[in-house]
């Protein structure tokens, strides 16, 4: 019996990194929890769109948990608001919560002390992995990213947008960690192991904000999967030369249903894992 879990997720090459620490060993991942600015709809910090998050969960097969808060929130509104997002998943019997930390030990001290009242265990998958080792290993496992921020300390303009491939990490100056974790730089995952389909979205001029040079990024399209409501990429409908469905068995698809099926819940229909 794997054991259920929920994984604070940010779409970035750590949490991607450690859904599949999570996935491969006795864990049932059981959504991914992101934080969003209310009323804006990107991610806190990195600035993404929630509906790139949300085509990302899809192509992973899990589904996205949306948390709202307001910018920089103080820790009491924010730890209000994780209490009431995993309210719902505590009744399910979910006890567990994820994080893709790797050394900052005064962070893991203080999610460790508000797991425990939120009535949660926290749990770390890469804790003390080289973070050399772990930047390597995305780009040989064939994982694909972009820079979608860099802290303007420590890194200029240009290295926002970058492609995450060897020649990034070659380049990194040595002060800065191959994985970014004290914040110099954070990312958007949109291929690899794992993933269904490359999530597809285009890259905009971004900007120079709050001490971050940013890389403006947006999704192509979306669809509402007509048997869960998760948003997804039908492939034939954005015109792709072979969509993700194409690797699915056919299966026989409820008429009452009108309209495309996101992959978690075809592969689900065809008893594939998701």
């Amino acid at each position: 019996m794997r054991t259920p879990v929920v994984l604070s997720f940010s779409g970035g090459k750590d949490s991607v990194l450690a859904a599949a620490r999570l996935r491969a060993g006795e864990w049932d991942v059981r959504a991914l929890l992101a934080t969003f600015v209310e009323g804006e709809r990107v991610l806190a910090t990195h600035e993404v769109p929630e509906p790139l998050l949300a085509l990302q969960a899809s192509s992973l097969g899990v589904p996205l948990l949306a948390m709202q808060v307001p910018r920089a929130p103080v820790n009491a509104v924010y730890e209000a608001r994780l209490a009431a997002a995993l309210a719902p998943l505590r009744e399910r019997g979910v006890r567990h919560l994820a994080f893709g930390d790797l050394f900052l030990a005064d962070v893991r001290s203080y999610r460790d002390a508000l797991m425990a009242r939120l009535g949660f265990e926290a749990v770390y998958p890469l804790w003390g992995a080289d973070t050399g080792e772990l930047a390597r290993e995305f780009v040989r496992d064939g994982y694909r990213g972009v820079t979608v921020c860099v802290d303007a300390a420590t890194l200029d303009a240009s290295w926002a947008g970058r492609e995450l491939d060897a020649a990034f990490f070659a380049a990194l100056p040595g002060s800065i960690d191959p994985c970014g974790e004290r914040g110099e730089f954070h990312s958007f995952v949109y291929d690899g192991p794992g993933f269904t389909h490359p999530v597809r979205f285009e890259r905009r001029a971004g900007g120079a904000r709050s001490g971050f040079h940013y890389a403006s990024l947006a999704s192509k399209s979306g669809d509402a999967c007509a048997r869960c409501g998760a948003t997804f990429e039908c492939g034939m409908k954005a015109g792709v030369e072979r969509c993700w469905c194409a690797d699915v068995p056919q299966v026989p698809i409820d008429p009452a249903l009108a309209g495309c099926l996101c992959p978690r819940c075809l592969r689900a229909l065809a008893g594939l894992p998701a």
